[in-house]
C-alpha cells in the first residue's frame, strides 16, 4: 500500500457561529502596517509617458538601423531599433541651428503614408 503525501496547503476550518454569538461578540480594529520610512535623499524617478508613432524612410537609410545595430552587436551591446533612432535624436540636438540645417537639408524629402499595396 502506498503512501500519501501531505499536501502542502493548509485549510483551516471554523465553526458557524450562532446568531446570538456574533452580537456578543468584540470588534477589534485592525492596525495596518505603516508605509516604510523612505530612504533619505533617494527619490524614485518619475516614468516618462511612452509615445508609439510611425513613420516612412527610403529603404537605403532603414537598412542604416540594422547596420548601426550589427555595429552595436559587435561591441557587445544589444540595442533595440528604437534606442538607435532616439541617439540619433541626442546627436542632433547637440549640433548648432547651421550645422542641423545642413544636415536636414541634405536628406531627400519622402511622401509620408503607407504606400499603395501593389
Amino acid at each position: 500500500m502506498a503512501t500519501k503525501k501531505a499536501n502542502p496547503i493548509r485549510i483551516t476550518v471554523r465553526a458557524k457561529q450562532s446568531a446570538a454569538d456574533k452580537k456578543s461578540a468584540v470588534k477589534v480594529p485592525v492596525k495596518r502596517p505603516a508605509k516604510l520610512p523612505a530612504k533619505a535623499g533617494i527619490k524614485n524617478p518619475k516614468k516618462e509617458k511612452v509615445i508609439r508613432d510611425s513613420f516612412t524612410m527610403p529603404q537605403n537609410e532603414y537598412q542604416k538601423i540594422s547596420e548601426i545595430k550589427a555595429i552595436c552587436l559587435t561591441a557587445g551591446l544589444h540595442v533595440k531599433k528604437s534606442e538607435v533612432l532616439r541617439a540619433g535624436l541626442k546627436a542632433l540636438g547637440k549640433l548648432s541651428a547651421v550645422q542641423l540645417k545642413q544636415v536636414l537639408s541634405s536628406i531627400e524629402r519622402v511622401k509620408t503614408g503607407r504606400p499603395n499595396k501593389r
